[in-house]
């Protein structure tokens, strides 16, 4: 794979993200052990993904985001060894040859970049433990030898959010950064990666992700980082020396909270502050998703189960990236429990992923038509109605316009434009053979729990 880097690369300001991005979270999927035995022979479960790839393709998958791929303790984010891929799901090897597989296919590969803690096992901190303040790495991390930490040991250290197996690394520090920077030198030498999900990016210094970007682009140009923010205002972390994208947490609730309540009012009112004409990140590439590793499945969420296709319209239409957590293209349910969440982490086989699921026909579909029209890639954003379950709203980017109107009502419904930006002749995308003449005042039918994608006829 000595030539992936060089034949990967493009200048970065040509560069966009608009596919859909695929999540997994491998140690779940694979049905890998909970705990990492730390002995005896690889266990190749990475093998397996390759059969996934034409599902990804069915679905219109540009990169497939993997969870936690290096040695760890247990669940993959608290890290041994940066540079093993972890026993219970490959080797060296594996890890290459489905990345080459995958661009082989059109498919990028995006790996989880766990920086800002390490598990206690990792090998740094253990000479800590060992060696105490003789350590030579006891500046790689925020100790202090006056009081005992939650295990007992003879120190107390900075952890992520209380969790003391999880030990806070300290960035700042030369080595430390020399030492991640290396490793990441290797992930895009040797597995080809196109990108970096950063975990807990809202509490990395922001210095550091400076220097990281700046290594990675100069290794990648086109290289993309995806940040994990939760709160606050995400345009902070996403700039040319930063980041590309971030998590939208916010959309992400009104989502599913909208359809719930039948309040559309509050996910319009995200979108506006995010995206209108004043919005926080007008012009900014956020990640939008449904679920993920962490929250409830959607398909446990949602109260009505025929609102997940109203849902993923919007998902796939609103301004940004979607992201589709692995198994929920055909409504896999899971919740959270207060011990763990294996529940939302299943082992899941590509012989379990039903072809023929109307959910699924509908995401590809999706997928698509957001493939055929740039202003669902880079569209601006303008809110055209709302009501408590109806909304509309246009993209635009350049020569390319679309109209998107949902509807997460039992019922047939009308939705009345309060405004329109372009009077004419539009055909429905999403429903082929029904075409409208719109103007301000509009008065367009919506069938029940579903939506259209309208543009312009002399646009097609």
């Amino acid at each position: 794979m000595s030539n992936t880097l060089q034949s990967l690369s493009s200048p970065r300001a040509a560069t966009t993200h608009p596919d859909v991005l695929y999540h997994l979270y491998p140690l779940g999927q694979s049905g890998a052990p909970r705990q990492n035995p730390r002995q005896g022979q690889a266990v190749l479960r990475l093998k397996a993904l390759q059969d996934w790839i034409p599902h990804w393709q069915k679905l219109g998958i540009g990169k497939v985001y993997l969870g936690p791929v290096f040695e760890s303790h247990s669940h993959g984010y608290d890290t041994i060894d940066y540079r093993r891929v972890d026993r219970r799901l490959g080797d060296h090897q594996t890890l290459a040859e489905l990345s080459q597989t995958m661009q082989t296919a059109g498919i990028q590969l995006v790996l989880d970049g766990v920086f800002h803690h390490v598990g206690r096992d990792f090998f740094a901190f253990a000479d800590v433990l060992k060696k105490g303040a003789d350590s030579a790495y006891r500046h790689w991390f925020e100790l202090d030898f006056n009081q005992r930490s939650a295990f007992g040991d003879a120190f107390d250290y900075a952890c992520w959010e209380g969790h003391h197996d999880l030990v806070k690394l300290n960035l700042n520090h030369p080595e430390v950064r020399d030492y991640l920077f290396t490793s990441i030198s290797g992930w895009i030498q040797d597995f080809g990666i196109a990108g970096l999900r950063l975990d807990v990016a809202y509490a990395l210094p922001k210095e550091f992700i400076r220097a990281l970007a700046t290594h990675c682009r100069a290794l990648r140009p086109d290289f993309w980082l995806l940040g994990e923010v939760i709160h606050g205002d995400y345009s902070q972390f996403i700039s040319a020396e930063l980041l590309d994208s971030v998590t939208n947490y916010e959309c992400y609730k009104g989502l599913w909270s909208s359809h719930n309540d039948k309040n559309y009012f509050e996910i319009a009112w995200s979108l506006n502050r995010l995206f209108g004409a004043e919005g926080l990140c007008k012009g900014q590439q956020l990640l939008n998703f449904a679920d993920n590793h962490d929250v409830n499945r959607l398909a446990s969420e949602l109260h009505d189960p025929y609102h997940l296709y109203p849902l993923y319209l919007l998902l796939y239409t609103l301004p940004g990236q979607p992201a589709l957590y692995y198994g929920s293209e055909m409504a896999l349910t899971g919740l959270r429990s207060t011990q763990d969440d294996l529940a939302l982490r299943p082992a899941l086989s590509h012989q379990d992923l039903q072809s023929e699921h109307p959910l699924l026909q509908h995401l590809s579909r999706l997928a698509s038509l957001r493939r055929r029209l740039p202003a669902l890639q880079n569209g601006d954003y303008t809110q055209l109605a709302v009501s408590h379950q109806q909304l509309a709203f246009a993209r635009h980017h350049q020569h390319s316009s679309c109209v998107i109107l949902v509807n997460s009502a039992h019922q047939t419904e009308k939705i009345q434009l309060q405004q329109f930006l372009q009077p004419g002749h539009y055909h429905d995308l999403l429903n082929p053979g029904q075409s409208f003449d719109l103007s301000s005042g509009s008065k367009i039918e919506i069938d029940p729990c579903w939506g259209r994608i309208l543009v312009k006829a002399e646009k097609l």
